[in-house]
């Protein structure tokens, strides 16, 4: 047995000492950074576990080439007027097939450039996906629906998947951000460069939901009590494994009561 399928069989197996079954789907989050895990063998051993049936998901978001995000604001700070315009007309517009993902992991990269990946066509937030139910799940992305009831991860949400953290905290488990749709919060406007009709880059801009992940930790915290979370080992590398349904369920009674 090669070093490479060592570590899938491996990683694979302490998958489903974890809990993940075989058929099952899963959103993952990952920070593979200084675990010394291979992304590839962690995409290789996530379908394994999941088998021929199942299904992974990852984020693949791109906020790099929106002018109403905190990256782009990151991005400008300190710039002058003429600088920052400059460097405005300059910002690439989303390409649903090359635009790489920023910021969510070297996994999810992985996961999105494997052949036969779905990803979804948010200019924004798209995820990317591998199995069976992949162009299922992330057929559906309309613009003014980054994380909402006719997004994928709503999809998620009614195909009982169930998300995977692997070192990373609960500030980053995008499925809270569902129960934001469902308890009214306030819209705000976005903007990004995507490609037009004629293949050039044009600005677009719609209305969405107010996204605020400010207490995500609190939320999972109060989540995490020892029932609805298996926490375990992947790789050596702490894990969670839990379902988006009660997550978002969960979110929204702590957002009804924390945030109103």
């Amino acid at each position: 047995m090669t070093c490479a399928v060592y570590e899938r069989v491996g990683l694979a197996n302490d998958l489903a000492r974890l809990g993940i079954e075989p058929g099952g789907t899963i959103l993952v989050h990952a920070a593979l950074g200084g675990t010394g895990l291979d992304a590839g063998a962690v995409r290789d051993a996530l379908l394994t576990a999941v088998g021929p049936g199942g299904t992974v998901v990852v984020p693949a978001f791109t906020a790099e080439n929106s002018d109403t995000s905190t990256a782009y604001l990151r991005r400008v700070a300190g710039m002058t007027p003429t600088q920052a315009a400059s460097f405005r007309a300059e910002m690439p517009a989303f390409d649903l097939a090359t635009t790489p993902s920023a910021g969510v992991g070297r996994l999810a990269e992985c996961v999105r450039t494997t052949p036969g990946a779905v990803r979804s066509a948010h200019p924004q937030v798209s995820f990317a996906a591998l199995g069976d139910r992949a162009a299922e799940l992330l057929s559906a992305h309309p613009l003014e629906s980054h994380f909402g009831e006719d997004s994928p991860l709503a999809a998620l949400y009614r195909a009982r998947a169930r998300v995977l953290m692997i070192n990373v905290g609960f500030s980053v488990c995008t499925a809270f951000h569902l129960a934001e749709y469902r308890i009214g919060a306030p819209l705000r406007s976005y903007r990004c460069v995507v490609r037009g009709p004629d293949g050039r880059p044009e600005w677009t801009e719609y209305k969405d939901t107010v996204l605020d992940d400010s207490d995500f930790e609190y939320i999972g915290d109060a989540f995490d009590d020892g029932r609805r979370v298996q926490n375990g080992q992947v790789g050596g590398t702490s894990a969670r494994l839990f379902s988006i349904k009660e997550a978002v369920d969960h979110a929204v009674l702590w957002m009804t009561e924390k945030r109103r």
